[in-house]
């Protein structure tokens, strides 16, 4: 009797096998976009102004780490901030608040003050409200014109692919407070 379990437990291990394989899920199919009701892809531009606050009596931007060597570093090489930024329609604080820039960016380069952005626009106003864009890119903040990837979104911009520009509209070398203009085009449904 135990002969013939040991000679059938390897056929009864396939048939088992080959059944559940048979009722298991699947691991994925692909989608016509309009089974989840999204229609026609379009190209939207948002135009607002970034202001990253990092020395105030209630700043958007801290520091929250660095490296050994960062102090010695003319790129802040190995610091990293965390980020709470104010988006408004004009370069003016004051001005109407549109979303939050949230996320982190860090001092990435050893030969330019470059960061590695990694945040979420997330919107508070209007029909974005509710809805974010995530950028995934490096931030040359002298260049004049800088260009990060939209990686994705929520809300109306699920499916966003598209593009940044930033440029410096103001900069204080003392405080290292910044405003910062962004262009962004985006394709999304909606």
């Amino acid at each position: 009797m135990a002969k013939t379990f040991f000679v059938l437990s390897p056929f009864l291990l396939i048939f088992s096998t080959l059944i559940s394989a048979n009722t298991s899920q699947y691991f994925s199919e692909t989608l016509a976009p309009s089974s989840l009701g999204l229609k026609q892809e379009k190209l939207t531009h948002l135009h607002f102004y970034f202001h990253d606050i990092v020395k105030a009596k209630h700043p958007t931007a801290l520091k929250v780490t660095q490296a050994a060597t960062t102090n010695m570093s003319a790129t802040y090489f190995g610091a990293v901030w965390m980020m709470d930024d104010p988006l408004t329609v004009e370069p003016e604080l004051d001005s109407k608040l549109v979303g939050r820039a949230q996320g982190i960016y860090a001092s990435a380069s050893q030969s330019e003050i470059g960061f590695l952005m990694v945040l979420n626009f997330a919107f508070t106003e209007g029909k974005f409200n509710g809805s974010t864009l995530s950028i995934l890119g490096r931030n040359a903040i002298f260049s004049t014109v800088r260009e990060m990837p939209i990686v994705g979104g929520s809300g109306v911009f699920r499916f966003a692919r598209g593009y940044a520009q930033a440029s410096t509209h103001f900069f204080d070398v003392k405080t290292t407070n910044a405003i910062v203009e962004y262009n962004v085009y985006v394709f999304h449904y909606y």
